[in-house]
This record gives C-alpha cells, structure tokens and sequence, in this order.
C-alpha cells in the first residue's frame, strides 16, 4: 500500500507545487522550501522540528512553544507550516531561537534533504498532520515522532481503516502521543498506537486562550449589536446571512463580521452578499465600514483576536455543516456570547460542558440561529456585563484549560530526546 501511496504523491505533488508556482501563489524560494530546502538559521544547542499545518494549529501550539523555549534556554525551535501566512505568523513573533519556514512535502528524498540539512532531536506534530513518508523517514533516521493536542475524527478514522497496511506502520512508529480529547484517543488505539505511548489527554485549544490583539479594530460598532461569525465554511456564510438579516429586521442596529475560513473565498462571498441586496467593506482592501454599513467581511489571516474582542457574539464556524466545528475556547476567553451548530465533533466534550450549562446556544438552520442572535442580543442589551452567560461559558471550559498539560508534553519530549524508556502516560 504504500509503494501506491508514493506513486500518487508522486503523480499529484509536483502538480500542484508547478500550479502554485505558475499562479505565483509561491515564490521559487518557497517552493524550495517546500523540496526540503528550509534550514534553521543560527545558534547552538538541541534543534526540535515542530510542524502546525496552518495559523489554528500554530496558534493552539504557541503557549506550548513559548514554555518549551523558556524551560530549556539552549533549546532552539525549527517550525514548519503548510502556509505562507502561518510561516508569517510565526516569524513575525520575533524570537530569535525560532526559525519558521514551508514544511517539506511528503516525498521520501524531500523529507530526508531536510532531516540532513536540520538534524533535529525530534519532532513535534500538532493535532493531525500526519504524513506517512515523514514518518517513516523520522523513524529511518532515528528521530522521536511526538503528536500533541492529536485529533482523529470518526469521519476520519473511518477512512484509515480502509488501508491498515499504510496507517499501522505510521502509527506505529510514533514515539509518543497525546490526545485533545478522550474519543480520539480510543480510536488511535483502535488503529494501533501501542497505550504505552499514549499519555494523558491535552486540549491545546483550550489552554491557547485569546489574546489582547495587537491589531486595532477599524470597526466603530457597538460590541453589544455586533456579531462574529468566526472561520466559516462553504455552505454556512449563506445561512449566516439569511439569519442576520432576518434578526435585523427584529434588532435594527445589527452588524456582522463575517471571517470565513479560508479568506480565498472572498469573492464568492461579497457576491452572496449582494445576492442579496447588501454591500460589504473588505478587510484585504482596506476599506473601513461607513456609517450605514452593516456588513464587514474579514478576509484575512491572524487577526481573529481582534474581531473576537470587537463582538459581543460569535456564532461558530464549521458547525452548520459537517466540519466538527470550530474552537470555542477564543470565544469564551473574551467573554462574547457563543451560537453553534450540531456538527461539533473536534470539541465534543467542550460543547457538552457548554450546552449543559446554558453556556452557549445550539442552533440548527438559519430560522434557529436568527432566533438565538436576538436572543443574545436582549441580553447583551441588559447588564449585567458581561453578561451571565459569558461568565458560565468560562466555567464550563475552565476544566479543559490544564496548564499542567504542556509540561507533560514537554516531559515525554525530554524523555524522547533522552532515549529514557518511560514517558508520561494516561491510565493505559
């Protein structure tokens, strides 16, 4: 299975890498990047490969990096992302013990250039992105595989057993691994990861709170009137707006900011937009709202923070369609009042806790979500501040939060690094 596993990569990789080019999406630069080519750039001491495919895996890592470089001062970090704006969010950190750049694809020559130009004590993998020739590669060359905050959807794992003699080698050559939450541990079991290697479950989402932006706001709206939908997906921006304009009919000085997932999908999202008869200002432009405006499409990457701490609610993303959902930690952490769907798989646990507090509202369709816009609305519009709801939001998440976590991780690090035969395990 996998002698077909390369010739596909083989087959499909290079011709997305020549589209990316032609498009010039990348540079020539970041296409060497992406054939092995990112090195780590000065000082001494023990190199860690960390990879976070994008700017939430990245985000959800930094609390984690930030300890890892305070506990161990000689420790350098190499981390790689999948995107040109997620290798910009870490760089523009300005750490000097951090070095970011495109991660190699998963050809088996790539991987191996790059393992020889770094030689890294291991590697670190956030949530799910696990590619077999890397793996494989890592284990040949004798460097620890570690996976924090580990995510496997039952979608997901569905589609792994359909090929046990690709997946069981790769997971098996992982040294060490950590679940987000308690389902995706027993079914990367179920797949095969040795319990011995398994430790205690850590949401890093959930100890990743939100963050006073750096980013001001351009937005003069009242928070209490203004609603966020956060990391939205095709299929889901019409029905938020179907069901903002209906709860503004009810609330008038409604407003909306509207941040989809994958901000290329910006023009078709001013064209629903005006399918409907209303305008937007867009962020990637620079146009700030006018007086009248009541729609403001944040299409950019990075700036969540800012349009969490510029809404008093946020319905989120992924949730109205079959996505698993979106966090809900961000939300919480700035107290702005949390609408979702029923597809919540990623964050099963935290949308139970919310739910069963009264913490959040689970809505359905573009009928329900209008109800639950106005719903919050009245509340927002009657202090206390912040309002009660906000304050059950941080309660029922509070248990997730385990700063502990992250020094377990870095414990089974040390241990992998080491060569120590015990890491920090769960109840295995």
């Amino acid at each position: 299975m996998r002698i077909v596993y390369r010739l596909l990569i083989s087959l499909v990789l290079p011709l997305l890498l020549t589209v990316r080019r032609l498009t010039g999406r990348d540079q020539a630069s970041d296409l060497a990047q992406r054939l092995g080519a990112g090195q780590a750039t000065g000082g001494k001491g023990s190199l860690v490969w960390l990879h976070a495919a994008s700017n939430g895996e990245l985000t959800s890592a930094r609390p984690l990096i930030e300890r890892m470089l305070a506990r161990s001062p000689d420790l350098r970090l190499l981390v790689t992302t999948n995107t040109l704006t997620a290798r910009d969010l870490a760089q523009g950190w300005g750490e000097p013990r951090l070095t970011a750049v495109l991660a190699p694809v998963d050809f088996d020559w790539a991987v191996r250039r790059f393992l020889r130009a770094n030689r890294p004590a291991a590697l670190v993998i956030i949530e799910n992105e696990l590619w077999p020739n890397r793996i494989a590669a890592c284990h040949a060359a004798g460097v620890p595989v570690l996976v924090a905050g580990a995510r496997l959807s039952e979608h997901t794992a569905r589609g792994l057993a359909r090929v046990p003699s690709l997946v069981r080698p790769m997971l098996g050559a992982i040294t060490w691994l950590s679940a987000q939450d308690a389902a995706s541990e027993q079914r990367y079991r179920d797949h095969g990861v040795d319990p011995l290697r398994i430790g205690p479950v850590v949401s890093l989402k959930a100890v990743a709170r939100g963050r006073s932006s750096t980013v001001p706001s351009p937005l003069a709206w009242a928070r209490p009137l203004t609603l966020l939908a956060a990391s939205t997906h095709e299929g889901e921006e019409a029905l938020v707006l179907d069901a903002f304009l209906a709860a503004r009919d009810r609330v008038p000085g409604l407003r909306l900011i509207l941040a989809p997932r994958h901000p290329r999908r910006s023009d078709e999202i001013t064209r629903l937009v005006a399918d409907r008869g209303e305008g937007c200002a867009v962020r990637s432009r620079g146009e700030v709202p006018g007086g009248d405006a009541i729609i403001y499409l944040a299409d950019t990457m990075g700036e969540m923070d800012t349009w969490y701490a510029a809404a008093g609610m946020t319905f989120v993303g992924g949730s109205l369609v079959p996505r698993g959902g979106h966090t809900p930690f961000e939300p919480a952490a700035h107290s702005s009042l949390m609408l979702s769907g029923p597809h919540v798989a990623n964050f099963t646990d935290a949308y139970a806790a919310l739910w069963a507090q009264d913490a959040a509202l689970r809505v359905t369709d573009a009928p329900s979500l209008a109800d639950g816009i106005v719903t919050l609305s009245v509340e927002l519009a009657h202090p206390p501040a912040p309002p009660a709801r906000a304050d059950r939001a941080r309660k029922a998440l509070a248990p997730f939060a385990d700063h502990a976590g992250l020094d377990v991780i870095l414990a089974a690090l040390r241990a992998a690094v080491t060569g120590e035969t015990t890491a920090p395990r769960g109840n295995a």
